[in-house]
């Protein structure tokens, strides 16, 4: 079993500065990929940020440039350091960790519960 936690959400001002963090634990094989995701009420998930094992980086296009995502990889953590925030940036985030589990052949997905974003104008 696999379990993902995020952290570090919460009520930030306009151009300030949030790091969300996701920790992997569980009967862990190996991490292929860990990524951030957001979903605004009725909206699709997207996705922010994701890196993969071997230290490649993707990010939506209205992130680059003001999130930074990086990996602690004996920790098992995915770090997102989020700068000059604006409204716009307001959702809820989730952690995807792909990750072969003790016992399989094939990598899934496991998704965390969520942390919250907003950003006040």
């Amino acid at each position: 079993q696999v379990h993902v936690q995020e952290s570090g959400g919460g009520l930030v001002e306009a151009g300030g500065s949030l790091r969300l963090s996701c920790v992997a634990s569980g009967s862990i094989v190996g991490i292929i990929e860990m990524g951030w995701y957001r979903q605004g009420p009725g909206q699709r998930r997207e996705l922010v940020a994701s890196i993969h094992t071997v230290g490649t980086t993707n990010y939506s296009d209205s992130v680059k440039g003001r999130f930074i995502i990086s990996r602690e990889y004996g920790r098992n953590t995915a770090n997102l350091q989020m700068n000059n925030l604006g409204p716009d940036d307001t959702d809820v985030y989730y952690c995807k960790v792909k990750a072969v589990p003790n016992g399989a052949v094939q990598q899934r997905e496991y998704w965390g519960q969520g942390t919250q974003v907003t950003v006040s104008s």
